[in-house]
C-alpha cells in the first residue's frame, strides 16, 4: 500500500510548491523530523523496556518467595493442626489463599491489598492457630505476609497507560512521514522512469522499518500487561503452585475418605 499512498498524497494532497519542497528540501527539514521522532521512540522505548523487564524479574523473585513460604505454611499445618478439630477448615484457607489471591495475577494489586481483614484467609488461619500463645504457624504466617506484600508491591503496575500511548503515537507519526517523502521523489524521477519500481524498494524497506516498530511496541505491551501475555508470570505461577494445590486436594480427600469410613470427629494424625 505504500506506493498507492504515496501517489495518492501526490496526486490529491500536495500542491505543486509542497512537492518541490518535498523533492528538493535544501533544508532538511524532513530528515532532521524524522531524526528527532526517531530518537524520542528510542529514548522512550528503551526506558519502557528496561522498566518493565525489571518489574517481571522482581516479580518472579517475589513469587519464588511466596510460594516457598506458603509451602513451609502446609507443611507446618500438617505437622501442628493434624489431629484437631479445626484442620480440615485451616486448608479450606490455604486453597481459598492460593485461588483468590495467589493466582489473581489479573487483579490489581490494590484491591487485594484493601481488603477487609476478615476476608484474608492468613488472618483466619493465625486466629484458629495462634489464640492465646502464638504457635509456629505465627512465625510463618508472618513471613508469607511479608512475601505477599512484596509480591504485590513488585505486581504494581509501575509504567502507566499513557506512556503506552505516547509510544504508538511516536511511532505512527514516524511512520507517517516516509510516504510524504515517497511523494517528493515523484518530482525528481522525470518522466521516463517509472515510478513503480522507485516505490518497489521504497515499500520493501517502509514494510521492514513498520514491522520492526510494530514487534518492538507489541513486546512493550505484552511485558506491560499483568497476566494473559507472552512475557507475563502465568504459566510459570501455575507451575510453582501445582505441587501445592495437590498436595492440599490429597489431605482434603483423605480427611473426607476418614469421614466416610466411620472415623471419629478428631481427624488422626498422618492425613
Amino acid at each position: 500500500y505504500f506506493d498507492n499512498i504515496s501517489l495518492f498524497l501526490y496526486h490529491n494532497w500536495l500542491s505543486a510548491t509542497e512537492i518541490q519542497f518535498l523533492s528538493s528540501d535544501e533544508v532538511q527539514f524532513i530528515p532532521s523530523f524524522l531524526q528527532v521522532l526517531g530518537l524520542l521512540f528510542s529514548i522512550l522505548a528503551g526506558n519502557a523496556y528496561s522498566v518493565l523487564y525489571q518489574q517481571q524479574e522482581s516479580i518472579y523473585f517475589a513469587l519464588f518467595q511466596e510460594v516457598s513460604e506458603a509451602k513451609s505454611l502446609l507443611e507446618q499445618t500438617a505437622l501442628i493442626c493434624q489431629g484437631r478439630p479445626f484442620y480440615p477448615a485451616v486448608l479450606k484457607q490455604i486453597k481459598l489463599y492460593i485461588r483468590n489471591d495467589l493466582r489473581r495475577l489479573d487483579v490489581p494489586p490494590v484491591e487485594l491489598i484493601a481488603q477487609s481483614p476478615s476476608r484474608d484467609p492468613l488472618e483466619k488461619i493465625m486466629f484458629m492457630t495462634s489464640v492465646g500463645v502464638p504457635s509456629v504457624i505465627y512465625e510463618t504466617v508472618k513471613n508469607l505476609r511479608q512475601a505477599r506484600g512484596e509480591r504485590l508491591g513488585a505486581c504494581q503496575r509501575k509504567f502507566p497507560r499513557l506512556g503506552i500511548i505516547l509510544l504508538y503515537i511516536l511511532a505512527f507519526l514516524e511512520l507517517a512521514a516516509f510516504p510524504l517523502l515517497g511523494a517528493g521523489t515523484i518530482a525528481g524521477l522525470g518522466v521516463k522512469v517509472d515510478p513503480t519500481r522507485v516505490f518497489g524498494l521504497q515499500s520493501i524497506l517502509f514494510a521492514g522499518l513498520t514491522g520492526a516498530t510494530v514487534l518492538v511496541l507489541r513486546i512493550i505491551e505484552e511485558l506491560w500487561q499483568q497476566s494473559g501475555g507472552s512475557f507475563n508470570v502465568d504459566a510459570a505461577l501455575a507451575q510453582m503452585v501445582l505441587g501445592l494445590e495437590s498436595e492440599l486436594d490429597e489431605r482434603t480427600e483423605n480427611i473426607v475418605n476418614f469421614k466416610m469410613n466411620g472415623g471419629d470427629d478428631d481427624i488422626p494424625r498422618g492425613y
